[in-house]
This record gives C-alpha cells, structure tokens and sequence, in this order.
C-alpha cells in the first residue's frame, strides 16, 4: 500500500481552496502575510511564477514532511500589470481597461517538497465585451472586487455579462490551473484517490 503523502496549500484565497477541494484533494490550509513585490524589470508574463516561487520559500520555512503548493495570478493587458484594486475608484478604472479589450490571465504556481521544487505558469486569453459605466458601477459597489487582480471574478456578475470568450482554462481565471496542478502533484504522491 502507497501512502498520499500530504498537500498544504499556501493561500488565503478562498476560490483557490474551492478548487482543491471540488477536485478531490485533501490538504489543509496555510496562510502568511508575504511581500509581494518583484523586480520592476521583470517581463510582466513571469510575475506570477516569481510571486508563487518567492510564497512557496516563505512557507517553506515553516512546514517539512508534507507537499506545498502556492500560487499567484496576475491580469496582463497591453504589457501593464493589473494588481488588485486599491479603492472602488482603482476598479472601476481597471474595468473601464479591461472593457472591450482581450488580456491575459497568468497563474504562477510552485509544489515543493522537502528535496525539490517546480513551478510553471499557465495563461489564459479572456475577452470582455464593451462594458457600460452602469454595468461596471453596479459590479463594483455590489461585488466589492478588491482581492483579485484586474479588479473582477469570471465567476461572478460581470463574468456572466461581460465575458463573451475565453482561450484557455476557466480556472485558471479563478486563480488555479487544476488540470496542470492535478498532473504535476502526481510527480509528488499527490492524488484525489
């Protein structure tokens, strides 16, 4: 009999954790306030790997015996970096951005164990239709979208009405590319059975 070894996730995030769960892993939770800053020339489609590599080494710390994983997404339109929204006054200005345009979702995630680590970052094409200033007010005084980057949650609202195409994985966009994690946690002993 092989015994799972056991998986903690590195994040607050609560779509993260739903995601893990609906796909069958059993893992616990850890979060830390962590610094997410980065080199200001880093090529922006590396973002998010750096900040999921650089959570993974501060968790690391703090755990031994038991697989981590920790990730990142960032919101890429025309080379800029969308980060999460400061104020109702910062969202609205990144959805108004974000209207009528195609960016990128990329999630950065890392799996260490104790002897090893790898990483790898998926992005996912997402296009938003020309949102009105109703639509978007209404989102953001109802929503409240200030702990995702690009100021929005596919999953919500705005997703609904706005989204008319995506290319690439759905849950990437809601922050965990589970397919490709699923595949890589199997190099760990990670398994939903």
């Amino acid at each position: 009999m092989i015994l799972k070894t056991h998986l903690i996730l590195g994040s607050n995030s609560p779509r993260r954790k739903q995601i893990l769960q609906e796909a069958g892993f059993t893992f616990d939770t850890l979060t830390l306030d962590i610094d997410e800053s980065y080199p200001i020339n880093l090529n922006k489609s590396k973002i998010a790997e750096y900040l999921a590599k650089t959570k993974n080494s501060a968790y690391r710390e703090s755990i031994e015996n038991q697989v981590l994983l920790t990730a990142d997404t960032t919101v890429i339109l025309k080379n800029e970096s969308l980060e999460k929204a400061k104020d109702k006054t910062h969202a609205v200005r990144m959805l108004k951005q974000l209207s009528g345009n195609v960016h990128q979702v990329i999630t950065g995630y890392c799996i260490s164990d104790d002897s090893h680590q790898m990483s790898n970052a998926v992005t996912t094409n997402v296009f938003f239709k020309n949102l009105s200033s109703k639509e978007i007010e209404y989102y953001v005084e109802k929503y409240k979208p200030y702990d995702k980057a690009g100021a929005y949650g596919i999953q919500e609202w705005i997703g609904m009405i706005g989204i008319y195409k995506i290319e690439g994985s759905y849950f990437n966009v809601v922050g965990l590319p589970i397919f490709e994690i699923s595949e890589d946690l199997k190099a760990f002993n990670v398994s939903t059975h």
